[in-house]
C-alpha cells in the first residue's frame, strides 16, 4: 500500500464561507490527507464569527493576522511567507489555497515549480488567473448537498451549461479536441480516462464547473464527439475526423 498524498489546507477565512469547510474537507480526501488545517484571518473581527463553531470541529488552527496598514491585505502576506516556509520545511505533496482572491496566483505558480499539486476553492467571483494556476480549481457554488426541494433542484439545473453554451466556450472546446487528439488511436478513438488524465496534467479543469458531475456526461453534451462504449470503458471521436473518414 502506497503512502497517501499530505496536503496542506489555508484558507483565507476573510474570502472564504465557513459554511463550505466540511465539503472542502471532503473533497481533499479523494486525494490525501490534510496534515495541515490553518485559517487565517483577524479573529478579533465579528465578520468572522462564523468560522469560530468550526474551527474545533474540523480540527482547523486560527492563525490570527492584524491588519497593520489599513487598505492592505495582511492576511494574504501571512498565508503567503507560511505556505513558502511550509514547501521547505514539511515533506508535503499539494497545497490546497481556499480564497476567492487572485492575489495567490504567483504563490501557486510557485510552489507548482517545486512539483507539488495545488488545489483551489473559490466562489465564481475568483478571478480566472488564480482559477487557472491551480492543479485543479472548484467553485464553491458547485459543491454541497443535493438540491432538497423542487425550486432549489431548478436553481441547481440552471447551472448546468446547455450543449450549445458547451460549443460556444473556445477555450473548452480547444481543451476537449486537443486532449482527444492527443490521446487518439490510428482510428481516431480516445478512452475518456486517457482523455481526462491528459486534461489534469495540462491545466486546472473540472466538469462540475460546468454543471456535469462526470468528464463523459460534459464532452457528450457537447455534440462534438462520438461516443462508444467499450465493455466499461467509454471511447471518443472527433466528430470532424468522421467527415473526414467515412465508414
Amino acid at each position: 500500500m502506497t503512502d497517501e498524498a499530505r496536503i496542506a489546507l489555508l484558507i483565507d477565512a476573510d474570502n472564504c464561507p465557513a459554511a463550505k469547510i466540511e465539503v472542502i474537507l471532503d473533497e481533499l480526501a479523494k486525494y490525501g490527507v490534510t496534515n495541515v488545517r490553518r485559517a487565517y484571518g483577524n479573529w478579533k473581527s465579528s465578520g468572522l464569527k462564523s468560522w469560530e463553531d468550526v474551527l474545533h470541529e474540523f480540527a482547523i488552527q486560527p492563525i490570527q493576522q492584524f491588519a497593520y496598514t489599513k487598505g492592505k491585505n495582511a492576511t494574504d502576506a501571512a498565508m503567503i511567507i507560511d505556505a513558502m516556509d511550509l514547501l521547505y520545511t514539511q515533506r508535503l505533496d499539494a497545497f490546497c489555497i481556499a480564497s476567492s482572491d487572485s492575489d495567490f496566483t504567483p504563490l501557486v505558480m510557485r510552489i507548482r515549480t517545486n512539483g507539488l499539486k495545488v488545489y483551489g476553492f473559490g466562489e465564481k467571483k475568483t478571478p480566472m488567473p488564480f482559477v487557472n494556476a491551480c492543479s485543479k480549481f472548484l467553485y464553491l457554488e458547485t459543491l454541497g448537498t443535493q438540491p432538497r426541494s423542487e425550486d432549489e433542484a431548478a436553481a441547481a439545473s440552471v447551472q448546468k451549461k446547455t450543449g450549445k453554451e458547451l460549443r460556444g466556450d473556445t477555450r473548452l472546446v480547444t481543451l476537449l479536441r486537443n486532449a482527444v487528439e492527443a490521446c487518439q488511436d490510428d482510428d481516431g478513438w480516445a478512452s475518456l480516462s486517457a482523455v481526462g488524465s491528459h486534461i489534469t496534467n495540462q491545466t486546472s479543469f473540472d466538469q462540475r464547473n460546468y454543471g456535469y458531475k462526470k468528464l463523459g456526461d460534459l464532452i457528450e453534451a457537447t455534440g462534438l464527439f462520438e461516443t462508444e462504449r467499450r465493455g466499461s470503458h467509454l471511447f471518443l471521436r472527433d466528430k470532424r475526423n468522421t467527415k473526414k473518414n467515412p465508414g
